[in-house]
Formats: C-alpha cells, sequence, structure tokens
C-alpha cells in the first residue's frame, strides 16, 4: 500500500464541507468520575448523571462541540454495549446543540502501564493524568497479530456512524508515536519502536476508514511542536507530515504561547484546508483563553480546550511538572493547568467564561449575516 492508493478529500471538498459549518468552541471530555477513558465507557462507571449534567454546564457558557476518546478494549469486551453508549452520548450532546469527534486510537499512556479491561485503579495524589492508558496500548501496537482486530474495531464504529449528523469528523489516532512517561518526578520514554509501528498503525488506519466511505471527514492530528524556547520547525516529523498528507482537514495541537500558535498556523494554512486546533489551553506556558481564543475565532479555527470538569484525572495540576520547574514555570500560586469548572459547575475563572460567550454570540452574528 502506498499514500496514493489511499483516497482523499479534495481541498475544494474540504473547503465545500466547511461552508456549512460555523466556529467550532470545544472541549476535550472526560466526565469529572472517571479516571481515564476505559474508566468513562466500560457498562460500570458510565456515567450518565455526571455526563448529562457536565455537558449542560458546557452548553450554557457557549461550548458547541467536543471530542472524546473512545478505548478499543471496551469494544473488544462490550462491543454493543460501547455502541449503545456511543449512541447515548451523541444523542445527549446533541440534545445541548454539542456535536462530537471520537478518536478510536491513541498512544498517550503517560502512566507507563498498559491498558487493563474492568476496574481502574484510583488517581495517584498530585499526579496529572496519574492513570492515563493508551488505546489499543504501547505493546498491543507493536503486536502486528492484533491488527487485524483493530481494523474491525475502527471499522464496526466508523461503520455504526458513517453518516450520522451528530458526528463532526473522525479524529482516528490521537498523537500517534507519544511514547511519554509523567509521574510526579519521573520522566522517561517508552519502547522507541512504537514510534515506527504507530506510523504505519495510522496509515493503515486512514485506509481502513476510507474503505468505510464516511460522509464526515477524516484526520489525524500533527502534535509535535518544537522544544520550548527552540526555533525549529514545528510538526517537522515524518509521523506528523504523513499525517498532514493524509487527512481531509488540518489538526494540530499546540500548548504554546500565542506567538508560537501563530507560526503553527501559518505553517498550516498552506494546506488550504480547514483548520481545526483539537488540543490547546495550558494556562502555566501562557496557553489561555484570555489570550488566544480571540486569535482562533478570527481565523476561524475550531479549537478544543483540554478538559472540562476537575475531577478525577487531576488535569488542573501542572504538567509535566519537570520540564515546567526547569524552565522557572511553577510558582507557589500556579494557576489551573487544565479544566473549565469547579465539580459544583462553578467557573474557575468567570472571565474566561465571559469571553467564550461573548465570541460564541459573536459567531452567532456571523452566521446570521450570511458569512
Amino acid at each position: 500500500m502506498t499514500l496514493k492508493d489511499i483516497p482523499k478529500w479534495t481541498a475544494a471538498q474540504a473547503n465545500e464541507w466547511f461552508k456549512t459549518h460555523p466556529w467550532y468552541c470545544g472541549f476535550n471530555f472526560l466526565p469529572s468520575t472517571a479516571v481515564n477513558f476505559l474508566d468513562m465507557w466500560q457498562a460500570y462507571s458510565f456515567d450518565k448523571d455526571c455526563i448529562d449534567r457536565e455537558l449542560s454546564w458546557a452548553a450554557n457558557v457557549g461550548f458547541n462541540a467536543t471530542r472524546v476518546n473512545l478505548h478499543f478494549l471496551v469494544w473488544k469486551h462490550d462491543r454493543d454495549g460501547l455502541i449503545e453508549r456511543m449512541n447515548w452520548f451523541l444523542n445527549v450532546a446533541n440534545q445541548k446543540g454539542i456535536t462530537t469527534i471520537f478518536v478510536p486510537f491513541d498512544d498517550c499512556g503517560f502512566c507507563g502501564d498498559e491498558p487493563i479491561y474492568g476496574g481502574q485503579r484510583d488517581p495517584i495524589d498530585g499526579v496529572h493524568n496519574s492513570r492515563a492508558v493508551a488505546s489499543p496500548g504501547r505493546a498491543a501496537v507493536m503486536d502486528r497479530t492484533q491488527w487485524p482486530m483493530f481494523k474491525a474495531y475502527l471499522q464496526d464504529i466508523i461503520t455504526c456512524f458513517r453518516a450520522d449528523p451528530r458526528v463532526l469528523f473522525w479524529d482516528l489516532y490521537n498523537e500517534p508515536g507519544n511514547r511519554m512517561i509523567f509521574l510526579a518526578d519521573d520522566y522517561r520514554l517508552a519502547d522507541p519502536d512504537l514510534e515506527i509501528f504507530s506510523r504505519e498503525l495510522m496509515v493503515h488506519s486512514f485506509q481502513w476508514a476510507r474503505e468505510c466511505n464516511p460522509e464526515q471527514p477524516l484526520t489525524v492530528g500533527a502534535w509535535q511542536t518544537a522544544a520550548y524556547g527552540s526555533a525549529a520547525p514545528d510538526f517537522d516529523n515524518e509521523t506528523d507530515r504523513l499525517a498532514l498528507e493524509l487527512s481531509d482537514i488540518v489538526t494540530f495541537h499546540a500548548y504554546l504561547s500565542r506567538d508560537r500558535v501563530q507560526r503553527c498556523i501559518e505553517t498550516l494554512t498552506r494546506f488550504d484546508r480547514p483548520i481545526f486546533l483539537t488540543e490547546w489551553m495550558a494556562r502555566a506556558v501562557g496557553s489561555s483563553i484570555d489570550t488566544q481564543m480571540d486569535l482562533f475565532f478570527d481565523h476561524h479555527i475550531g479549537c478544543f480546550n483540554w478538559g472540562l470538569v476537575k475531577g478525577k484525572t487531576q488535569t488542573d495540576l501542572p504538567w509535566p511538572r519537570p520540564l515546567l520547574e526547569q524552565h522557572g514555570l511553577i510558582k507557589e500560586d500556579c494557576p489551573w493547568f487544565h479544566d473549565i469548572f469547579w465539580p459544583d459547575g462553578r467557573p474557575y475563572k468567570e472571565a474566561e467564561i465571559q469571553i467564550i460567550q461573548k465570541l460564541t454570540t459573536a459567531q452567532h452574528g456571523r452566521v446570521s449575516a450570511g458569512e
């Protein structure tokens, strides 16, 4: 299989699709009662009351889109249950005016453990995202004998929702090749071969998904930005280049200062396709609603901050602590890293809510004016 064998929307098709869509102000969602995405989607812990409540808080301040990871192991052990819960989620989100992006594969297993189906361990006190596990798991990705089942998983979920207007697009693989492991002061990298296997699985994912003929666009986000303080180009690696080449729409991640994000935007506009920033907002490094959301609005770039409600993932805590400390970015009064609301629905920062409401209200004006 070569890249030329994998069909892709033309830029004209992608832009025509985008013409019918508003500016998306979204968030990455994991309910506050779940410690990871395995915890979210399993039958015993799928917390409908919490999900409904927290999506209502998001809709009430103007959010109109969400990005949610799935997990292969839930499909493997409880396929019908997962599809039923996905459909329930889409219904609840849609009723609140929120469209959904699903993410089937993910290499962000920051805790270093392989995923295990069943009950998940409690979070480690004081550690950001301490139970984050990958999907299907880093070791599984490097086991080619399992790939036929990965194909079956991906094609099954896409086929079920391939023409569903409640699904905005398919973000096939979150951060392929991400080898980072962060636990408290411990920073290490997983097996370097992961990048090779992940890159190939990503390419196959585009082929497998395209065989389902989805009506929604396909994408994988470019995510490897230059190191803090570096002038090196962003997304300058084989995996990101392939992701951008294969994607119908351009998506990227950027937990960066405003000037660095502007540089990313300049780099990506050359593709002449709709652009979505599917992960952003890390207040401690200058990636914040008050400094950047107007930039995304002005450029009509859909943006999805990480986190919604402070909860078991503890993503309000600084991360990655060792690197932030190295650059002097952690202080005693360090702001929340991610998340928008306290567990009772109070905003962490009322000024942020006002900005979201102002820009989403302005978006309604754009639509009324036919822009």
